[in-house]
């Protein structure tokens, strides 16, 4: 992979590419591809491959491929990223939260939870009849 589709004389495009025994420490291991592109690095543990998955800056999103579900949802809970899917790609409920973690997002938006990320709170508070001010503590005459 890797080389300029013919169909797309011009532009940014890139064919699928797999990258394999990559080093942990290398670019294309720390950083966020957005293209169809992968790295991959092989692992003995599931241990291993947890402390794989979150070396990182960034946490938008993980993929766990396996026929073993419990052991996946299990592995799932300790991974650092906003979204995991198991045994799928991509395929999200636009009601369900989209967003990362650690330097791959501010918060999570979809669903109900965007009128959140999308809004400042303010509280106003209004005395419409004779002011009360509470007074603590001990009172003196």
């Amino acid at each position: 992979g890797g080389e300029r589709p013919a169909e797309f004389p011009e532009g940014n495009f890139v064919q699928p590419t797999v990258f394999v025994d990559v080093d942990p420490e290398a670019r294309i291991f720390q950083e966020e591809i957005f293209g169809p592109v992968v790295a991959i690095t092989p692992f003995d543990t599931d241990e291993e491959a947890l402390e794989l998955a979150n070396n990182t800056k960034y946490g938008l999103a993980a993929y766990i491929w396996t026929s073993d579900l419990k052991r996946s949802h299990n592995f799932a809970q300790n991974v650092e990223a906003g979204m995991v899917w198991l045994n799928s790609n991509n395929v999200r409920d636009l009601r369900t939260p989209f967003g990362g973690v650690k330097a791959s997002g501010l918060g999570h938006e979809g669903g109900y939870r965007s009128i959140d990320f999308y809004t400042d709170q303010q509280a106003v508070h209004i005395n419409l009849g004779e002011v009360h001010n509470p007074v603590f503590g001990k009172q003196t005459d």
